[in-house]
């Protein structure tokens, strides 16, 4: 998939161009396809929990790192946003790494003038 903003090879699961943060439109789903919960593998701080989260629920990651981090922060609440991370971060598998842009691939970005 081509980035609609930089014009840059990204993965094709990506809602969000890891290159240049601009949104990339939603694919749309095929009958029968399931959309997987996963950790990112390339918006990822600690362990790309909030990332992969973000990434299933079509937002930015930023919005859910922040409602993480205030719910971890409610008095009672801070060793069970602690425990409850460790615990996504041992059940979500890995999302696959998209695949590197071949640098003998032509560029889409020039136009003829």
């Amino acid at each position: 998939m081509i980035c609609f903003n930089c014009r840059k090879e990204i993965a094709e699961h990506s809602t969000f161009c890891y290159l240049c943060g601009a949104r990339q439109s939603a694919p749309a789903a095929s009958p029968g396809v399931r959309r997987r919960l996963m950790r990112s593998a390339t918006d990822e701080k600690i362990a790309g929990v909030c990332g992969g989260i973000a990434e299933y629920m079509d937002t930015d990651s930023t919005i859910v790192r922040l409602i993480w981090a205030v719910l971890s922060i409610v008095p009672g609440g801070f060793v069970g946003g602690i425990v409850a991370y460790l615990i996504a971060w041992f059940i979500m598998p890995k999302a696959p790494l998209p695949l590197p842009a071949s640098a003998g691939a032509p560029s889409h970005a020039t136009q003829p003038s």
